[in-house]
């Protein structure tokens, strides 16, 4: 099974609210999940970005690869 960690997208038409999840890579954007390990708000001042540091280790240890988009929040979450 090929897990990515990836976005989920919430909220309402032009004020997006993503989740931070863990799925199997051939599921649909907003389907069904593994598990949720975080959050992105990128419509408040500074942008929301929470990530369950433990969780995130954890599935990349076992193999999830994370997408562009995600590691590119993991990695301004780290320069904070």
């Amino acid at each position: 099974m090929a897990v990515k960690i990836r976005l989920a997208r919430h909220g309402a038409k032009k004020h997006p609210y993503y989740r931070i999840v863990v799925a199997d890579s051939r599921k649909p954007r907003d389907g069904k999940f593994i598990e949720e390990i975080g959050r992105y708000n990128p419509c408040v001042h500074p942008n929301l970005i929470q990530i369950d540091q433990e969780r995130l280790a954890y599935w990349q240890g076992v193999g999830a690869q994370p997408t562009d988009t995600v590691e590119r929040l993991i990695k301004t979450q780290e320069e904070a």
